[in-house]
């Protein structure tokens, strides 16, 4: 059983985050006639977006210093890399801009409501659905989308409610990391890639090691060992293990690899920020030689903290108090070896915050990478983390939600009369 027809087009946007009411306002704008209409599962609108950023929402990056989309887009860099020319970081930032929130660049480039409160972008968002007539409509979970014999799509929900018909449907649900709503898009023909969490911590059981915890190193670089997958930046030691951007871009790559191994395998790091170890080994000697009287405890290379460099030293088997004189070469080879290659046992994945990211979804190859309309269902598209489309901690990932809104809103207002009939 489906509502009496409406007589203007009717759109249903199919969850509330930021994807959704970033689609839905710039759909209403354009086609003040439709009847567009936010279906939300649960309670809360923007959840994601109210706790991105540590509760400041990251809202976008400048890209300044991105070269190669694919170290920031681990999945979906070629797609990305078309549909930003349409709508990037400075679209998304003009935009919001002109709607009431001021923004900052850090020096890290990313971008921050100048309030620091993500408050400001969803009151945004919420304003800008509300004055263009969006309805949204809470404590709706859709269970499945399906064509109607009427042209039109038939929204079933999983609470008993009465299904409703559509001429539109777009999908904006978020993740789905253990393939929650997977099927029945599968039944309609779409590839899945198998979902798998993205952008999280390491367990690393090494009670010395966490016993350090709060230590960043600035300039370090990690690699699961025995792969291709590596990244740099600053490192956080944590009671728990190792977190930081180098850590999170590090799950970010190899994201599907360590799920397939159960989240256990061999990690390296470099803690000198300088992989050459014959490099390093030069390094020590100059400060050994030009201060051979001071203990190594005193030397800290690379600008290591004391506490991190007295770990290192007796991690090495060399006491801290020994005379920088006194290094032989053999000792400042296994320096600069557990310098530039430290082998730790990651044993699981920990949380980042409240946050998560979700690898896999909708397959790229069932949607027209023009429209974000599905091949195997006229009318339906999808926006946000349902595509498999994901980014680095950094403002990437809700870029790509911004940025493929902001396609699909274009498609569906363009061209044909949203009407089927």
């Amino acid at each position: 059983m489906t509502q009496p027809s409406h007589p203007y087009p009717e759109v249903a946007v199919i969850g509330g985050g930021a994807a959704g009411f970033f689609l839905a306002i710039h759909l209403k704008q354009a086609r003040p006639e439709t009847r567009v209409v936010i279906l939300e599962r649960s309670r809360r609108l923007l959840a994601k977006v109210r706790i991105s950023g540590g509760g400041r929402c990251n809202l976008t990056n400048s890209f300044a210093s991105v070269c190669d989309l694919s170290h920031v887009y681990p999945r979906g860099h070629r797609l990305m890399s078309r549909l930003l020319r349409q709508f990037g970081p400075k679209q998304t930032c003009v935009w919001f801009e002109s709607h009431g929130v001021p923004l900052v660049t850090q020096d890290d480039d990313c971008v921050f409501p100048r309030s620091q409160d993500s408050a400001s972008v969803t009151d945004c968002l919420l304003r800008e659905a509300r004055s263009a007539g969006v309805e949204v409509l809470t404590q709706h979970p859709v269970r499945s989308v399906a064509p109607h014999a009427s042209g039109r799509l038939e929204v079933s929900f999983a609470d008993g409610r009465p299904p409703q018909s559509f001429d539109k449907v777009a999908l904006t649900t978020g993740g789905a990391p253990h393939g929650e709503g997977h099927d029945w898009l599968a039944a309609l023909g779409h590839r899945i890639e198998p979902p798998c969490p993205s952008l999280f911590t390491f367990t690393v059981r090494e009670p010395n090691l966490t016993a350090l915890t709060g230590i960043v190193v600035e300039k370090a670089q990690v690699a699961l060992a025995g792969t291709k997958f590596r990244a740099a930046g600053p490192l956080l030691i944590t009671h728990w293990g190792l977190s930081g951007p180098a850590i999170l871009k590090l799950s970010s790559y190899a994201a599907r690899h360590l799920s397939e191994r159960g989240y256990r395998a061999p990690l390296s790091v470099c803690w000198a920020g300088e992989p050459d170890a014959g490099a390093v080994a030069d390094c020590l000697k100059k400060l050994a030689a030009g201060s051979p009287r001071r203990k190594l405890a005193a030397l800290r290379p690379y600008g290591l903290q004391g506490r991190l460099w007295t770990y290192l030293l007796q991690r090495t088997g060399i006491a801290p108090d020994k005379p920088c004189g006194e290094a032989g070469s053999k000792s400042i080879n296994r320096l600069a070896a557990i310098l530039t290659a430290d082998s730790y046992t990651i044993g699981g994945r920990s949380a980042f915050r409240e946050e998560f990211v979700t690898c896999g979804g909708v397959s790229l190859r069932s949607i027209n990478p023009a429209t974000l309309e599905s091949r195997h269902t006229p009318g339906l598209f999808f926006a946000g983390e349902i595509l498999d489309i994901d980014g680095i901690t950094g403002g990437f990932n809700l870029q790509a939600a911004w940025t493929t809104a902001h396609t699909a809103a274009s498609a569906m207002s363009a061209g044909s009369p949203l009407c089927h009939s």
